[in-house]
């Protein structure tokens, strides 16, 4: 069911949706009703929203214009995205971020916070959050801001991932608040900004560099060609001796994405059932090795 949802073009976008409603929920159930900021391109937005009704005494009639102003600033942001990213992901894109911004405006906001515990408060919220961007990135989508930054510069071969990138920025917009604010504020949004990040980055499947070694006796090259027609990988193989039973096979190194995996097992699986894989995940790969967002 999960490799059905991940794989298929319409019910990735619809839990990309689903994501951005629980992203949108974390953020008012946990963190707004404590006065906290959000990290990225909408914590941003909630200092603008702030400074423009505590000292330019502008008043919305009590309606929290941060998700309009998060909308509007997505715009050039995308714009300028567009060639990077390609048509498919920023559709998704602004798809998402109608949503997230949506949310955001219509789930209400307790009066009195939950949780009133602000370190329990960040973990939930940071937890939740986290789980929901995952989601939105591993299905395609983006909520747009500094992922859409993050995952240009992702795509570009940077060192940067889209959590790292978000630490990044963060540390100056939380810098920002720590001189307007009590130092409390910009601490436990510093908290809430780290679990989410850190969380983010593990969920994001795309993200994550894995190699496989794949052992088979297939000599047709099947698997090699799947590989590369299918998964658009490239293929180093060498030829192999089974110790114990003397017989030759062969070894297929791959680098691929963790979001390609579960596909790799499947037609592994199908085309030789007595193969056998080792998958390390983490690792490093430098040089032409091409990272697939959508």
């Amino acid at each position: 069911m999960l490799y059905k949802s991940l794989h298929n073009r319409w019910l990735r976008l619809v839990a990309a949706v689903a994501g951005e409603f629980l992203a949108a929920l974390a953020l008012n159930l946990f963190i707004v009703p404590l006065n906290l900021y959000s990290g990225g391109l909408m914590g941003l937005c909630q200092l603008i929203r702030t400074l423009l009704l505590t000292k330019a005494g502008i008043d919305f009639g009590g309606q929290d214009i941060a998700g309009i102003l998060y909308f509007i600033s997505n715009i050039p942001i995308l714009l300028a995205a567009y060639k990077t990213l390609g048509r498919g992901l920023v559709i998704k894109t602004i798809i998402c971020t109608v949503s997230y911004s949506f949310f955001y405006s219509v789930i209400p906001v307790p009066a009195a916070p939950i949780v009133e515990d602000y370190l329990t408060a960040c973990l939930l919220g940071g937890i939740l959050g986290g789980v929901a961007s995952g989601i939105v990135l591993t299905c395609g989508g983006s909520g747009g801001g500094l992922d859409i930054v993050g995952l240009c510069l992702s795509k570009r071969g940077s060192n940067f991932t889209v959590g790292k990138f978000s630490l990044t920025f963060n540390a100056f917009l939380y810098a920002a608040c720590l001189i307007l604010f009590i130092p409390e504020v910009a601490i436990y949004s510093v908290i809430y900004n780290f679990f989410t990040s850190m969380v983010l980055d593990r969920m994001h499947q795309q993200n994550v560099s894995v190699q496989a070694l794949i052992f088979t006796k297939e000599s047709d090259g099947k698997l090699a060609k799947f590989v590369m027609e299918k998964l658009g990988r490239g293929v180093t193989y060498w030829g192999g001796t089974g110790a114990y039973t003397g017989t030759n096979l062969h070894v297929l190194m791959v680098c691929l994405s963790k979001y390609e995996i579960e596909e790799l097992l499947r037609a592994v699986h199908t085309i030789d059932d007595h193969a056998f894989i080792t998958v390390q995940e983490h690792v490093r790969v430098y040089g032409n090795f091409r990272r697939k967002l959508e």
